[in-house]
């Protein structure tokens, strides 16, 4: 009699079958949590969260270069899964996801709405233009290219003008700081451009500064550009280097350090 492997055959498997007991120990914390009061029940719910984390990370993920840190949405996400936990009925459904996946989309859209513009439109715009990005990445699965603004406004069925009037809303969720250099390789920022004297020295503390980082290592200037000028995460910025988050921060820590040594003296 041949024997029968009770190991998964592939990766897709083994993600099916710790889905799987992730939902079974989700099951079993939440039944605990029925019958337990007050720190136990909080307790046990706070290990639901623990237990489902990376689902609401995988949520957050859809989110992102969007003008969000990676960390905010991931802390948004787990804001909204604590909710869902804290809500969810299991005499009304028997899988908590169900609920939570909706409830944590609601949280960071709600986000979005709320912190991620720098000049707010109206909250009709804002709608509309959540509706333009979703119709688009509809489309552009559904047609294997990028849709048409005609295709976008046929499908949602909205006139050009609010087309219009929702994608011009797109420059005001990011403003551009006036310390971004005119180009890569410039020590000019933009703010330099609106001085009422265009033959203006340059700035000291800008010559100063350019000194300093000659000082450092062709590596640790990346970083430097990468969190000061690109505005990435440290999550993004250990990314493109090759480190972690917590590695990109201790970095970052010690270059700055060094850098106002080297500047008091």
């Amino acid at each position: 009699m041949s024997s029968v492997s009770l190991l998964p055959s592939s990766s897709s498997d083994a993600r099916t079958v710790e889905r799987t007991r992730r939902r079974v120990r989700t099951a079993a914390l939440i039944d605990r949590a029925r019958g337990a009061i007050d720190d136990d029940r909080d307790a046990l719910l706070n290990q639901v969260v623990i237990e489902n984390r990376g689902v609401a990370e995988a949520v957050a993920a859809h989110f992102r270069d969007r003008g969000v840190p990676l960390e905010d949405l991931h802390q948004t996400a787990y804001e909204g899964l604590l909710k869902a936990v804290r809500r969810f009925d299991p005499d009304a459904s028997d899988d908590l996801l169900t609920f939570a996946v909706p409830t944590i989309r609601g949280e960071i859209q709600r986000y979005f709405r709320d912190h991620g513009w720098s000049v707010r439109p109206p909250r009709r715009v804002q709608r509309l233009r959540g509706e333009i990005r979703v119709a688009t990445e509809d489309l552009r699965n559904e047609l294997g290219r990028e849709a048409r603004p005609q295709e976008v406004v046929a499908r949602l069925g909205i006139d050009r003008a609010a087309y219009a009037e929702a994608m011009r809303a797109d420059g005001a969720q990011h403003a551009t700081s006036l310390d971004q250099p005119t180009a890569a390789d410039s020590m000019t920022v933009l703010g330099d451009l609106l001085t009422a004297d265009p033959s203006a020295e340059p700035n000291e503390d800008r010559v100063v500064v350019a000194g300093l980082l000659r000082t450092l290592t062709e590596r640790e200037r990346l970083i430097v550009r990468l969190r000061f000028v690109d505005d990435l995460t440290q999550t993004e910025i250990g990314e493109r280097v090759g480190v972690t988050q917590m590695q990109v921060s201790r970095l970052l820590s010690g270059i700055l350090s060094r850098l106002r040594d080297e500047l008091e003296r």
